[in-house]
């Protein structure tokens, strides 16, 4: 599959994300997880090719299976309320 450089661009942008499965990836593109570790192997610098495989090796979230939730999104209890897009104060 032929990939747009803002396509790309978004594949890196969301394996380097740490709430969104690979799943997600092979929804929105087509690429299967071993297609998008190809990907950024290729794209990166190798340094941050290491870190970015060490970063997401074995972490639940990136692999949905491994997700201790199942529907909605995730949110952090140190998460403050947006309202009216204004953080409310403390």
């Amino acid at each position: 599959m032929k990939l747009e450089i803002e396509q790309i661009d978004r594949v890196i942008e969301m394996a380097w994300e740490d709430r969104t499965p690979f799943e997600a990836i092979t929804f929105q593109f087509g690429l299967k997880e071993q297609e998008v570790i190809a990907l950024m192997r290729r794209e990166m610098k190798p340094s941050s090719f290491r870190m970015w495989r060490e970063r997401v090796q074995g972490r639940a979230t990136k692999h949905g299976k491994k997700r201790t939730f199942e529907k909605g999104r995730f949110k952090c209890t140190r998460q403050k309320s947006i309202t009216n897009n204004k953080i409310t104060k403390r």
